[in-house]
């Protein structure tokens, strides 16, 4: 999978660009504050509708600005043109200029893995970090998963709402409740499912990336799921025993919302007793693995964004793992420094100079 090109009207600090792209590796430099990161956030924000620095839409665009637009070719079998454009009225997204009306049909067709700084979150933040991360992945492998999550959260949430309702009212209906934990549970289970293969498919290449990185070969994934070894009689049993309390505290208190994942090295939770080097070093593995994992399922790999990675690592270690990514790979690095690249890779590179909303090709 391959962007060929982009046009960007008035996304962040960027009045009107348009960029053709190599396929092998893109090298965009200069200082900080420039703009750098906006380049690659309007590929990410093209591919998955959204932002990976959590901002809403609205902040997207430039100020004094009515509407922002994102668009570009992508090359998978075919040549497709993706089209987002952002207004304060809301969020519309096109493929090939037919409007899509959900957007649960158009992410999973453009394919991103992304490094940046902020990426240790995943392993030091709360629980919800690293599901929300699990699950924008595998909705890029499988749409069908991002709609069975959309009808799982609108569940849980009518659930909650009734259970406040149980709480106050004496004469409500617990049979409402029961086909609601239901169906709960029939999507809980299909989102478990889906969890633990993405987590055995991770671990199959984790190890492995981690040794080429720190030459240490035992790190693993470790699921965490009230869903673990299902079995639909203990479940439906479980949300029975949780009743009294889930309606006092009106909401559920069993479920795959309550998900997570461990780093663990040497059977130790590394975000307690690991290093930065070591978290960070296990960050750089995961996406290595993430790259591996979609090429498997979906025959291509994924486009693969490197964030301000030189300010996270030593150069020594960031080019062995420029090394460890395969030439199919179309890359994008955002750097201060262009001379801290291995010559090798900057001769196989289109270079992009960004000067306050500037872009100059070489």
């Amino acid at each position: 999978m391959k962007i060929i090109n982009l046009k960007m009207l008035n996304f962040r600090n960027y009045e009107k660009i348009e960029l053709s792209f190599s396929p092998n590796y893109n090298i965009i430099y200069g200082n900080n504050g420039v703009g750098k990161t906006n380049l690659i956030e309007g590929i990410y924000v093209l591919a998955l509708t959204k932002s990976f620095r959590g901002s809403v839409d609205k902040i997207l665009v430039m100020n004094n600005k009515d509407v922002c637009r994102i668009e570009g070719v992508v090359r998978n079998e075919y040549e497709d043109k993706y089209k987002i454009i952002l207004k304060d009225s809301g969020k519309k997204v096109k493929i090939n200029d037919s409007k899509v009306d959900k957007l649960s049909d158009y992410i999973s067709k453009i394919n991103v893995v992304l490094f940046n700084p902020d990426d240790l979150r995943f392993i030091k933040d709360s629980p919800s970090i690293r599901r929300n991360a699990i699950n924008l992945e595998i909705s890029q492998l499988n749409n069908v998963y991002l709609k069975n999550l959309n009808m799982y959260n609108k569940l849980l949430k009518q659930r909650n709402s009734y259970l406040k309702t149980m709480n106050i009212n004496a004469n409500s209906y617990p049979s409402y409740l029961e086909v609601l934990t239901d169906k709960l549970i029939e999507y809980g289970e299909k989102i478990y499912n889906s969890r633990k293969k993405y987590i055995d498919l991770l671990n199959d290449k984790l190890g492995k990336y981690y040794k080429d990185i720190c030459d240490i070969d035992n790190l693993k994934l470790e699921y965490s799921s009230d869903y673990k070894n299902f079995d639909k009689d203990s479940v439906i049993n479980k949300y029975k025993d949780n009743l009294n309390r889930d309606i006092i505290l009106g909401k559920t208190s069993f479920g795959v919302h309550h998900d997570d994942i461990k780093f663990k090295l040497d059977k130790y939770n590394i975000k307690d007793y690991g290093s930065e080097g070591q978290q960070k070093n296990a960050i750089i593995a995961y996406k290595l693995a993430e790259l591996e994992i979609f090429k498997k399922v979906k025959g291509n790999y994924p486009i693969l964004i490197l964030d301000d990675l030189f300010s996270e690592l030593d150069i020594n270690k960031i080019n062995n793992i420029l090394n460890l990514i395969n030439d199919d790979i179309q890359t994008f690095i955002t750097v201060t420094e262009i001379d801290k690249i291995n010559s090798n890779i900057i001769k196989k590179s289109k270079l992009f100079k960004v000067n306050d909303g500037n872009i100059g090709e070489e």
